[in-house]
């Protein structure tokens, strides 16, 4: 099998993939497994040049990185599944899934996106990747969600910041509007005081899918989940979110 895999039991009744926002790596969702309802599988593939795959070539295409996944984890798109992301593993989810949806092959049972833009519009802060290194770590920093020594160690700075940049350049393209909402149950999560994408632009989730569950907000700002009190909240909400989507598909 490509990729991590972390599991309660045997067999798993659903699995779960979750990709990671720009300049991390499967780290990001350490803790969540043992959260998971026992049989659910976790699944928390790296982008190219990331994590477990770092020193591959960097990809700073949305639709490229779609094209990897799709290669990495497609035999293993087989219901029941389920896609989640973070910031720009948000937009990677949602692409993916309408890939999926325009290809005809089987698309995930639910989709949760996290402090992930809307498509369509423009980044609130403008273009990230063309900072200056002093401009792009002070952002970073203000931001939350990356080690101090990646930021204050020349060394490690030079290290990753060719990473960091390239997956700006992901983020920081313009996107068009999708022309059908997804056929997909869709739930949106965010910080409260994310001054990077405050709540009220998330709202527009709602008008991306057929069956919106709901903008589910939680204290912190863009990296909430991985703040105090951690990931247990957030987990605990996609986990309700899942479990009604499937029960709905039981009693079909």
């Amino acid at each position: 099998m490509s990729g991590t895999t972390e599991r309660g039991a045997e067999t798993a009744p659903l699995r779960l993939f979750a990709f990671h926002h720009a300049g991390g790596s499967r780290a990001l969702y350490q803790g969540w497994a043992g959260r998971l309802p026992a049989g659910w599988e976790l699944r928390t593939p790296d982008a190219p040049g990331h994590g477990t795959l770092f020193g591959q070539p960097l990809v700073d295409d949305l639709d490229r990185l779609v094209d990897h996944f799709l290669e990495r984890i497609g035999p293993e798109l087989t219901e029941p599944y389920a896609l989640f992301g973070h910031s720009m593993g948000g937009m990677v989810a949602c692409a993916l899934t309408h890939r999926l949806v325009d290809e005809g092959r089987t698309p995930p049972v639910w989709l949760g996106v996290s402090a992930t833009r809307l498509p369509g519009t423009p980044p609130l802060t403008g273009p990230r990747h063309t900072l200056d290194d002093q401009q792009l770590r002070d952002y970073i920093r203000d931001m939350g969600g990356t080690p101090r020594e990646v930021l204050d160690d020349p060394d490690m700075w030079e290290l990753f910041a060719p990473l960091i940049r390239a997956d700006f350049r992901v983020v920081d393209a313009p996107r068009p509007k999708y022309e059908r909402p997804l056929p997909v149950p869709l739930s949106a999560f965010g910080g409260r005081f994310d001054a990077s994408l405050p709540p009220e632009r998330l709202t527009g989730w709602a008008g991306e899918c057929e069956e919106f569950l709901g903008l589910r907000l939680f204290d912190g700002g863009h990296f909430y989940l991985s703040t105090e009190p951690g990931p247990g909240p957030l987990v605990e909400q996609v986990v309700k979110d899942l479990r009604t989507v499937l029960e709905r598909r039981l009693n079909r």
